[in-house]
């Protein structure tokens, strides 16, 4: 899958120049003049890789970035600078960055950052797919089998399980088998990653 490039850059003439190079490698592109213009789309856009420029009136690049990412927005960025400075370079990083790139922007280097960034995204939708695949999967358990399953993933023994629960150990097992039908697996390192991805599903 191809996903979008979203361009953002009040140079009319840098954005311009710029989305007719990636146009030109096969890539989806769509320009935008100012921050504020892109967070107005932002509701109706599909998830892309984010080109931005660092300094723009009003909502810079930085602070445009920032607000995505408290958002939890975390779209692959790429930083570009005509006015770089090792801070600038740091707070882009730490708010998640792939890359930072000064002007005059390397053709290759900016086609380079966005493949990257295209991957993390294949690698976003995959993990979500799988976490949406574990909730639907657990959403088959009932409470006392749900229970057991964290007991399960948490390392405690059929034992401890029992114990805990003031259950007989072969009740505790019925419980195990009936969840292991409706994961589809008996293994407890993959009944432990199952339980796992809805934890840390968002």
């Amino acid at each position: 899958m191809t996903h979008p490039v979203y361009l953002v850059d009040d140079d009319d003439a840098v954005r311009e120049a710029m989305a007719l190079l990636l146009r030109t490698v096969g890539l989806m592109v769509r320009g935008f003049a100012s921050p504020e213009r892109f967070l107005s789309e932002l509701s109706t856009l599909t998830p892309g890789c984010l080109i931005l420029d660092i300094r723009m009136p009003v909502i810079s690049g930085l602070k445009l970035q920032e607000r995505l990412s408290e958002s939890g927005i975390d779209w692959p960025t790429v930083i570009i600078s005509g006015h770089g400075d090792i801070e600038a370079c740091r707070r882009a990083f730490r708010n998640g960055a792939m890359d930072f790139l000064s002007k005059p922007v390397d053709e290759q280097d900016l086609i380079d950052a966005i493949q990257k960034g295209h991957a993390e995204l294949d690698r976003q939708q995959s993990r979500a797919s799988e976490a949406a695949e574990a909730r639907h999967l657990m959403s088959r358990l009932t409470g006392r089998e749900g229970e057991i399953l964290e007991m399960i993933a948490r390392g405690l023994t059929t034992r401890q399980i029992a114990t805990a629960l003031d259950l007989s150990p072969r009740t505790v097992d019925s419980h195990r088998a009936a969840i292991g039908a409706k994961l589809g697996t008996t293994s407890a390192a993959e009944l432990t990653r199952l339980w796992l991805e809805t934890r840390e599903a968002p």
